[in-house]
């Protein structure tokens, strides 16, 4: 007996969403790494920092979207927090990206070198962990100084083999899950880092230890 046309959907459906249960699973089961990652970006606030966010494509506007939550708060009450994408600036992008001796390449490193300081958080987002400039921007502010932060999908890539303080991973190899974990992630940095600052005797060393 042959399944109606309703099953087959019903099993396209089921696919669909199990597709997307592993990743969220995996963010449970290192949500220790995730903590361990949001008290050090709220030490950083904390301490007179600023968050620099960048990416491309797709995460080019999951920069900006980070950045504006911190700036701009949708939760009332909640404390505004310094933080700048570096993909809002066409110009200065493509300065940079046609520029004599730099290109596509440096566009955020370039950046990062004249607008961040070591105190500085930088957080790099890269479906796939292998954006050239995305790995570029963070080995630069590892160079200066500022704490870095990978958010990152696949097994990670290059950017998970670099040498970053904290990397994040969406353990999914479709971009479109990839960025739907990525939106989850940011969402709890979001959170945990005001949980966090909003406790200020947990702003220490011992306690990250």
């Amino acid at each position: 007996m042959s399944s109606s046309p309703d099953s087959g959907a019903h099993e396209t459906v089921d696919r669909l969403f199990e597709r997307r249960v592993e990743p969220v699973n995996q963010i449970l089961a290192n949500a220790d790494n995730v903590a361990r990652a949001c008290h050090a970006v709220s030490r950083r606030f904390h301490e007179g920092g600023k968050l620099v966010v960048f990416g491309n494509g797709g995460a080019s506007t999951d920069a900006q979207h980070v950045a504006v939550e911190f700036v701009h708060p949708v939760i009332v009450g909640k404390r505004a927090l310094p933080a700048v994408s570096l993909t809002s600036d066409v110009a200065t992008v493509t300065g940079v990206a046609t520029g004599s001796g730099e290109g596509l390449d440096e566009v955020f490193a370039h950046q990062i070198r004249h607008l961040a300081d070591p105190g500085d958080i930088a957080l790099g987002i890269s479906t796939d962990g292998n954006c050239a400039n995305v790995l570029r921007g963070l080995r630069e502010s590892g160079d200066l100084g500022l704490l870095t932060v990978g958010l990152v999908g696949g097994d990670g890539g290059a950017v998970a083999d670099s040498g970053v303080d904290h990397v994040l991973t969406a353990r999914a190899t479709d971009p479109r899950v990839v960025k739907e974990v990525h939106v989850t992630m940011y969402h709890i940095l979001w959170e945990l880092v005001h949980v966090f600052l909003e406790q200020p005797g947990a702003l220490t060393s011992e306690v990250a230890a």
